[in-house]
Formats: structure tokens, sequence, C-alpha cells
């Protein structure tokens, strides 16, 4: 079995290093803050992050990325979209040259308007191994080895399959694809119409709404992934509406218990500063509107929604805005 490096060690990166040391790996697991480190050591648990979760003893915590990295064939990087870039720089002197790189990160770099997989290849250079790492999975389930289908998407289909390969687990299964434009933008929108979701729930405005938001939020990622390269199947596949499904719905989802609060009457401002974990469809929102603009792809729901967190619009006042935009056909074929 290989050696492999997790940066980040929020809910996710943890669940994986759980997963990837039950399926017999010896995992490094980088983490940020001193206490996820300390606890790890002495009580095998990250309590700030994935509490009563223990991890195997082939889990090793790391204060260092240098020290994660160093010799490892596989290193993951699950850090939140707006670090990425950062950790990846202070990584890349340390990773063998050898080393196959997967991306679990979902989002947008904010100021370049770049994927995970895109801004791992500028730091890193367009000749290493970018495999993504994408599909409907709570990290805690995956943590306590509930079933788990997921997509490992890359250009590559020798790095792809090694990824395969190495994550699968009894209750762990991935689907190769080289749609990597669009396993990357279900996976980083959805969690955009996630808060839109959560918002429906939060106002009380019933099943027919939610399924409507959430069929129409899935063209609506579509048409932007279509534009970019990517193919309008992927997104019916696990890392679109196998994903959008799970956030919009699931009690596990961040972003769609962050949309539920704004629906509730409380401000952005006022919800992110009970939270620990990041919902990165927050950060996400913006930055595909302005992508959604430079190709000419009309995001109404992400729109809203920016109108929202940004300008401070009625929940409420934005749900009626997309019931009363023009109708039109259901499938324009763009």
């Amino acid at each position: 079995m290989r050696d492999l490096a997790i940066l980040g060690s929020g809910s996710w990166g943890t669940a994986l290093a759980v997963h990837l040391a039950r399926v017999g790996h010896d995992v490094r697991l980088w983490a940020r803050e001193a206490d996820v480190v300390g606890g790890i050591r002495s009580e095998r648990v990250n309590h700030l992050f994935l509490p009563g979760i223990r991890l195997p003893e082939a889990v090793t915590p790391c204060e260092a990325v240098e020290e994660a990295v160093s010799g490892v064939d596989l290193v993951v990087v699950v850090t939140p979209s707006h670090g990425t870039r950062h950790v990846v720089r202070q990584a890349a002197f340390a990773m063998a040259e050898s080393a196959t790189i997967v991306s679990a990160t979902k989002g947008l770099e904010v100021e370049t308007l770049l994927r995970p997989s895109e801004v791992i290849s500028q730091e890193l250079g367009p000749r290493r191994a970018v495999v993504v790492l994408s599909g409907p999975s709570f990290a805690r389930e995956v943590a306590l080895g509930l079933p788990t289908a997921v997509c490992a998407a890359s250009t590559d289909q020798t790095a792809a399959e090694l990824v395969q390969s190495e994550f699968r687990g009894r209750a762990f299964r991935l689907y190769t694809t080289d749609d990597v434009v669009g396993v990357e933008i279900g996976a980083a929108l959805k969690n955009v119409i996630a808060i839109a979701a959560g918002v429906v729930e939060g106002l009380g405005l019933g099943h027919n709404a939610m399924a409507g938001l959430i069929t129409r939020g899935l063209a609506e990622i579509s048409r932007l992934a279509h534009a970019l390269g990517g193919r309008r199947e992927t997104l019916a596949g696990l890392s679109g509406l196998g994903d959008l499904v799970l956030t919009c719905t699931g009690s596990l989802s961040r972003n769609r218990q962050f949309g539920i609060e704004l629906g509730r009457g409380r401000s952005p401002r006022e919800i992110l500063g009970t939270m620990t974990m990041v919902a990165e469809g927050v950060k996400t929102t913006s930055a595909a509107l302005a992508l959604g603009a430079r190709h000419g792809v009309e995001l109404p729901i992400t729109a809203q929604m920016a109108e929202v967190l940004e300008q401070g619009k009625d929940p409420r006042a934005a749900a009626e805005a997309l019931m009363l935009r023009p109708q039109r056909v259901e499938v324009d074929g763009r």
C-alpha cells in the first residue's frame, strides 16, 4: 500500500484520512491548527472538525506541509478554495516529481475565477497529473463507512485509474471520467444552489418550490459547464445531479443550513460568525456570476443569491423575482 498526504484537516480531509487508512494506506494529515494536531495525537479525534470519529493509528498528524508531502506517492488537496494556491505553493518544493495530485476542493478562486485543478496546475506545472475527486459525499458518512459513490476526473487516464484503485473500499466506489470541467463546475455551483434551497426551506415555501429550484439549478449549472467545455451528460451524473440533490436536501449540508438561516431572517455576517467550517457557496456565488458573465451564460438563481448575500436583498423577494421572470421553453439546446 502507498504513503499518502492529505493537505487540510477539515471534516472532508479528516474523513478521507479515516477512509484511506481503513483501506490500508499510511496517511499523513496536515492541519493548520495546532490544537487539531494535538487532539489527534493525544486522543485520535479531530474534535474541531469531525468530533466523535476515532482516527486509525495509520493516520499521522503533521504540523508542517513539507513533512506531510515529502516522499509520498499521492497528495490529496482538501483545503478551502481560497487557501488552495497558498498551501500548494508552500508544498511544491517538497513534493516528489512523480507524485499524483488529487484535488478534493470544491469552489472557484475568487480573484482569478479558476477551478481548483487549474490553480494546482498553475503552481505545480502543466505536466503534473491532477485528479479531481468529487461526488455526493458527506464527510461524516464516509468516515462511518457508509456506502458512497464518487467520480475521479482527469485528462490523464492512468492517473484517474490509479486513484480509482487506491481509494476504493468496500463502501467507497469510484467512477472515472475525463470531463474535469464538468465535474468541477458541478462541484462548485451545487453549493450556491444549496444555499438557495436552504432559503426555500427556511421560508417554508414547500416541496414544489424545492423540486423546481433543484431542477432549474441543475439546468443553470449545466449551461455554465457546457460553455466552459464540459459535457452536459456529466452533470446528469454523480458530480452533478447526485451532489446537487445531496447538498440541497441533506441535513449535514453546511450550505443548505446557511440558506435556512438566511430564510429565517439572519444576516450573512451573523451566520458566518457562528460557523466553524466554511460554507463554500458563499464565496463561490460572486465568482460563478462573474464566470457566467465572462462566457455570456445567464445564471438567474446565482444572481439572486448574490443580491441576497452582497446587497442585503430580502430572501423572499429573491424567490419572488425568480418566479416572475419571463417564461420560456424548458430546454433550449444551448
